[in-house]
């Protein structure tokens, strides 16, 4: 058997990373439903278009860094967001459209803030999620209103309800996503 030369083991050493790499990234396309406009490849890509929503449409953007960090105790502070367009709306009909622009499901509830609570200083229980009690609605199907598993990668979901004057909590309460930043506040007038 001949042996490879310094230079030819380099240059198959290199080949090889080249053709692992090229199977890798086809490979994290597939898992990842495609890489098609409207698939988990092309994250903000809705695959999903809301019916015409009633009243003041508030817009609420979930997204997270992604990777096998968000699957539980890897969780890092900061590393999810949920972020909405207005801060303020007047009282009265208001819906929420809620688009996933992450890499894994969110959903969204909506719970009134008592003086002189913050939006983020909720306790998070053991089971990485906050209580839901007093929870006014919540958005968590995917590609529908109301309800649901959580609204998945590229899609959105929706709900509508009347709204008194108020300070309001929106965050995302699949396990650990609240404590990773996943909050933000809005205010009724």
């Amino acid at each position: 058997m001949k042996t490879l030369s310094h230079k030819g083991q380099i240059l198959l050493g290199a080949i090889a990373t080249l053709v692992l790499t090229a199977l890798s990234m086809t490979a994290i396309v597939f898992m990842n439903g495609g890489a098609a406009p409207g698939g988990y490849g092309y994250p903000g890509a809705s695959r999903c278009t809301a019916p015409s929503l009633a009243g003041t449409v508030i817009n609420v953007t979930t997204t997270d860094m992604g990777g096998s960090m968000m699957g539980g105790a890897g969780m890092m502070r900061g590393s999810m967001q949920l972020t909405a367009d207005r801060a303020t709306v007047t009282r009265g009909e208001v819906s929420f459209l809620v688009t996933n622009t992450g890499n894994i499901p969110h959903e969204m509830m909506i719970v009134p803030l008592a003086d002189p609570q913050s939006a983020g200083t909720r306790p998070v229980g053991r089971d990485g999620k906050i209580d839901e009690t007093g929870s006014l609605a919540e958005a968590a199907a995917t590609c529908a209103e109301g309800e649901g598993n959580g609204i998945l990668p590229s899609a959105a979901g929706w709900i509508t309800l009347d709204l008194p004057p108020g300070r309001y909590e929106l965050f995302c309460n699949l396990p650990g996503h609240y404590w990773a930043g996943m909050y933000t506040q809005l205010s009724v007038t």
